[in-house]
């Protein structure tokens, strides 16, 4: 049986956290790519792997016991990589819990909150007709600013998000934070979030991870049909 992991991915930030992490544990992984513009993630035999219609999904062919295991939200995937390899997590429970609580607050709080900011001050406002919508990139360009006000001060006295040691919580956080800019956000009051965003993007990993099929990223702003069935469907 072959050691390689299967991952369905689309150059997203939630994709590049699962390309990031298989390259910084030097795990063998083969891409199936997933074309959200295009639809692929309602195609049946995608939704066997990944019921809630969203990329990344992965399966393992060695996984619990031995026996092949598929998985999809990209919280769950890297904790199962970090459990499955005995690292990105810190050593000893309290390194997990630290990991694991800024692990949660990506997926509940940042994930979402930058993802309706780019909704709503980059897509809304190039759909046909536009939605221009004061009132919520107002609220969502807000509430991101809030939360990098919170990672700003964590890293103040920590090099990395749970602590001195490189994890899945940073690994969670920087594919969406690396995006400041297009969240309408700056950088001049946040020093520490710079100085970690810089650090991170000059890793070996996150380079490599971030490449993978970078070319196949579209331009959502300008396609119609990718728009219907991304924000329509």
């Amino acid at each position: 049986m072959s050691n390689a992991l299967e991952l369905y991915f689309w150059p997203t930030p939630n994709g590049h956290k699962i390309t990031i992490a298989l390259e910084e544990l030097a795990l063998p992984y083969n891409v199936h790519l997933i074309n959200i513009g295009a639809g692929d993630q309602f195609k049946p035999d995608f939704l066997k792997l990944s019921p809630n219609n969203r990329m990344p999904a992965i399966t393992d062919p060695n996984g619990p016991d031995g026996a092949p295991i598929s998985l999809f939200e990209s919280g769950a995937i890297l904790q199962y990589l970090a459990r499955k390899t005995g690292q990105l997590i810190g050593q000893g429970a309290r390194d997990q819990a630290q990991v694991e609580q800024w692990l949660m607050w990506q997926m509940g709080g940042l994930g979402p909150m930058a993802g309706q900011a780019h909704n709503f001050l980059k897509y809304a406002p190039a759909m046909e007709p536009p939605h221009d919508l004061p009132y919520a990139k107002d609220r969502y360009r807000r509430e991101v600013a809030r939360l990098y006000g919170v990672l700003d001060r964590q890293l103040a006295d920590n090099e990395f998000v749970a602590g001195d040691f490189l994890s899945v919580a940073d690994i969670a956080i920087w594919p969406w934070a690396r995006l400041w800019d297009g969240q309408q956000q700056t950088l001049n009051d946040k020093p520490h979030m710079a100085r970690w965003l810089a650090a991170l993007g000059q890793r070996p990993a996150f380079i490599a991870g971030l490449a993978v099929k970078a070319e196949a990223r579209a331009d959502l702003q300008s396609d119609r049909a990718a728009q219907d069935l991304l924000f329509r469907r």
